[in-house]
């Protein structure tokens, strides 16, 4: 049986889902790979790429700033899974301005998208915002400082289903990341150096996380299931309204990226960076040259 390490970068269903479908449905072990899941969240980029990531958009931000040559072998959703959470009296993302306001770091993933979405919406991050930059996590204190008061809003991620965390405190879901912006951003990917895309390791991880994907349009119930541990603190009907609002809808039936939004992405990005866009969508995202062969 082949092994490969493979890291997660964030956490919550956006991250985790797929992986954790194809692990508890043991589709690793069907494609002959031992997968070990590795927390790869504090990892330098140099550890990173001595195995697999599911992080595309860090990935991708690495090989635009550092060069290093990261290519996506399949792609689990282009809707990124982050929402502005906010307390009464805000009703836009423009009523943002003079707020205070948590989020990640500028040089994040999530954060570069944060900051695409903000100036979308007419709003200088650096300037028109008060920001607290805080790592990703379960957002669990920011949710403690909503209802304290001691910030206005927050860019929460998957871990929690906002619309129901909005309701029972009687906040506010101001927008939703992937419905303002796009971009391939969870998967697996590998440094090339490092790591041959063709390597059967890699190839049977690629499999196992397609036929993920599948089970989570085909299979409601046991995708209900599997969501349900990670949102322990939330019913099966508010889980289920999670899945048919944000999963199943916006993930991909077959790992497959769609260039014309990762060609608009990548050039969003660089700007946003103030780097050159060096990379096409053609060469980063390489999900269809992936075997579709057993393990």
């Amino acid at each position: 049986m082949h092994t490969i390490d493979l890291a997660y970068v964030g956490r919550g269903l956006h991250e985790e889902l797929v992986a954790h479908i194809a692990d508890q449905q043991d589709f690793y072990a069907d494609e002959g790979v031992h997968v070990s899941l590795r927390d790869g969240c504090a990892w330098d980029d140099e550890r990173l790429r001595r195995g697999a990531t599911i992080g595309l958009g860090r990935a991708l931000l690495s090989r635009l700033t550092d060069g290093i040559p990261w290519v996506a072998l399949t792609v689990n959703t282009d809707r990124p899974l982050f929402w502005f959470l906010a307390r009464p009296g805000l009703t836009s993302l423009a009523g943002l301005a003079g707020r205070r306001l948590a989020v990640h770091a500028p040089h994040t993933a999530p954060g570069c998208f944060t900051r695409i979405v903000l100036r979308g919406a007419g709003l200088d991050p650096d300037r028109d915002i008060k920001t607290i930059v805080r790592s990703p996590g379960d957002y669990g204190m920011d949710l403690r400082r909503l209802r304290a008061g001691e910030i206005d809003a927050a860019l929460v991620g998957s871990t929690m289903a906002p619309e129901a965390v909005a309701a029972e405190h009687g906040w506010r879901v101001l927008a939703w990341i992937g419905d303002r912006f796009r971009i391939p951003t969870v998967g697996v990917a590998v440094d090339p150096t490092r790591t041959d895309p063709d390597d059967p390791a890699v190839q049977a991880v690629v499999r196992a996380h397609r036929r993920a994907l599948r089970v989570i349009h085909e299979d409601p119930d046991t995708t209900v299931r599997h969501m349900r541990t990670f949102l322990g603190g939330h019913t099966e009907d508010e889980v289920r309204a999670h899945y048919e609002t944000f999963i199943a809808p916006c993930f991909t039936t077959d790992g497959q990226a769609d260039l014309g939004v990762g060609d608009a992405a990548i050039t969003a990005v660089a700007a946003e960076l103030g780097v050159p866009a060096s990379v096409t969508a053609a060469e980063f995202y390489r999900t269809a040259t992936a075997t579709t062969g057993g393990g």
